[in-house]
């Protein structure tokens, strides 16, 4: 079939949404994809800030990947991003950002996910994402 592949997950574009600086967002869909698309991947298109009060880098190497956190009032979401040809395992201190939910990708980035995220006793959690993959963290 003729046209372009998309190379990258549903998490790693909604993680744009927070990586990226625009003051309206938007998602490429086609009314079809719409009603593809899982009910928390819609909810979170909608409830994401297109103004941000607090940038924070945590990590990041360029062309490679990148994690960035924003806060919006005192919500405050992460997002990553991985440019690269392996998965990349994280740690993160989320102690100071108080985010409770977690989207990103199943081990072969056409699946995207939804979990509750606890961290451990030291506000640490760890984070796989994979290649060409994101995640948000809000």
């Amino acid at each position: 079939m003729a046209g372009n592949t998309r190379r990258t997950s549903d998490a790693f574009e909604l993680a744009t949404a927070i990586v990226f600086q625009s003051s309206g967002q938007n998602f490429a869909l086609t009314p079809r994809n719409l009603t593809e698309q899982p009910q928390f991947e819609i909810d979170f298109m909608k409830q994401v800030p297109t103004t941000w009060d607090e940038t924070r880098f945590i990590d990041g190497y360029p062309g490679k990947y990148v994690v960035l956190a924003r806060r919006h009032a005192d919500q405050w979401y992460i997002a990553a991003l991985n440019a690269q040809k392996e998965p990349l395992t994280l740690s993160l201190d989320i102690k100071d950002y108080n985010v409770k939910s977690l989207i990103t990708d199943e081990a072969d980035i056409t699946n995207t996910v939804s979990l509750p995220l606890k961290a451990d006793k030291k506000g640490n959690v760890k984070l796989a994402v994979q290649s060409n993959g994101g995640a948000v963290l809000f």
